[in-house]
């Protein structure tokens, strides 16, 4: 997708010239394929850091990935709300700089539970960055740019879903450390090259976060997916578990309350009733179960069921990641003309064949060409027509004002539906002994992937014409 270099325009509440969206778009584009590549690199390296730190359960490790997505979750939007109020030039820097030291202490980790806590200060970077870069970008683009870069900004994540797989394999093929070393480099370039491109956006006089509301958010999340993971250890019924699903919801209960009465919420309430930001944001969340588990379960397939290598995983997840970015910058016209909601209806449908095809397919004999890649290729497909469509129809739904905070909702709902994703596909495969138990848990997992995908089907079609209209209005603003 190209994008335009005009400088002809002021940025939003400034008096400046446009920036030349060309080289914001590149930095930008560097910071938030870097927070995303790390997701996909690190869920093809987690069977080797498991073996690394020997005796840590699927349970444990499910932290290295679920710490990330639940901090990131419950800090992006206060990040985008001192995007806000400061800068978002200053956020995506500083986000720039916490991540990429973050990815050097994962590096040097000794333990897992070093690992984790060092994931949390990255999801700390990240949720600083990806925010603001949006708002950055918005404030370069020109009005009539603003859904083509919205788009392109959305594809990232794509790329990045590419390329983390392969990318992943080859560095754990080294040693898993490399792939949080990969970061220095880029972190590096992205604040070196930022410092000088990146538009000075006026800052906002905006009430300060509600930074206890992002720490019950942060608990509440940590809780269930605590009680999930450990659940089948604690028994279903034990004291542990009904305890931590009790504190979850007068957690959520007690943010909700706080949310309504803040000044700057974590969840600004009034946002849901925007047409087609409250079911789009529902539809991600759910979306982002299926996929998630979707992800980690080829990943153990591959490696725990077929003994592949980190770098042969990377190779059979590639022809399905590969799908989504080119499929989220050529969707545009359809879903002007159809929709956001019979897109996403559509994808999720799709999406679910590849499940479907898992579980009747897929077994140990099974080669790669006839087991797994049509799978593999059909999730691609409805990936590529699901998330880019939910989330373009969630973040063009908002005013200009809200861009920052509103898209770090967005990011939330998807951060929410990804340590769900993880946290259920652990709890519902369980620990199996012996090939036929593996198979059984492998079968569960996709079980439970249909639901969640079928749920986010329900929740796309309330989109309907809402995201159609949410559209239209955004490229007339």
């Amino acid at each position: 997708m190209s994008l335009p270099d005009e400088q002809t325009t002021a940025v939003p509440g400034s008096t400046a010239p446009r920036p030349r969206l060309g080289p914001v778009f590149a930095v930008v584009a560097a910071g938030v394929a870097m927070a995303n590549l790390d997701v996909f690199i690190v869920n093809v390296a987690l069977p080797d850091i498991g073996r690394e730190f020997s005796g840590s359960s699927l349970a444990s490790l499910s932290w290295v990935l679920n710490a990330y997505a639940v901090v990131f979750a419950a800090l992006l939007v206060p990040s985008g709300n001192l995007a806000d109020r400061t800068s978002p030039r200053t956020a995506y820097l500083a986000g720039i700089v916490t991540f990429t030291v973050a990815s050097a202490l994962c590096a040097l980790a000794p333990d897992v539970w070093f690992l984790v806590a060092a994931r949390v200060v990255q999801a700390v970077g990240a949720a600083m960055l990806i925010p603001s870069s949006l708002g950055l970008l918005l404030a370069s683009a020109p009005p009539e740019r603003r859904m083509s870069s919205v788009r392109a900004w959305t594809a990232i994540s794509g790329v990045a879903s590419a390329l983390g797989p392969v990318a992943g394999g080859l560095l754990t093929e080294l040693n898993w450390r490399w792939v949080f070393l990969v970061n220095l480099p880029i972190g590096i370039a992205a604040l070196v090259a930022g410092a000088r491109v990146l538009p000075r956006v006026p800052a906002r006089d905006l009430p300060r976060p509600d930074l206890l509301g992002s720490g019950l958010l942060t608990i509440a999340i940590a809780a269930l997916a605590l009680g999930l993971v450990k659940g089948e250890d604690w028994g279903w019924a034990s004291r542990n578990f009904l305890g931590a699903l009790a504190a979850t919801l007068v957690l959520l209960v007690w943010f909700v309350a706080r949310s309504a009465r803040h000044r700057s919420p974590v969840l600004p309430l009034p946002l849901l009733k925007i047409p087609a930001f409250s079911p789009a944001s529902l539809a991600n969340v759910l979306f982002a179960v299926a996929f998630a588990a979707m992800l980690l379960s080829t990943v153990l397939w591959c490696q725990d069921v077929w003994n592949w290598s980190p770098l042969r995983t990377g190779l059979a997840i590639f022809p399905g990641t590969l799908l989504p970015p080119v499929l989220a910058i050529s969707i545009g016209p359809l879903a002007r003309r159809l929709g956001a909601g019979p897109i996403a209806v559509v994808g999720c449908a799709v999406f679910a064949a590849g499940i479907a095809w898992w579980y009747v397919h897929l077994e140990p004999a099974a080669d790669y060409l006839t087991g797994m890649l049509p799978g593999m290729l059909l999730t691609g497909v409805g990936v590529g027509l699901t998330l880019p469509t939910l989330i373009t129809a969630a973040v063009t739904a908002l005013p200009p004002q809200s861009f920052s905070t509103g898209s770090g909702v967005v990011t939330m709902a998807r951060q929410v539906g990804t340590v769900l994703g993880i946290a259920l596909l652990v709890a519902v495969m369980g620990v199996p002994s012996g090939t036929t138990e593996m198979l059984g848990a492998f079968d569960d997992g996709w079980l439970m992937t249909l639901v969640a995908t079928g749920a986010a089907a329900v929740a796309s079609l309330f989109l309907g014409r809402a995201g159609r209209a949410s559209q239209a209005a955004a490229e007339k603003s």
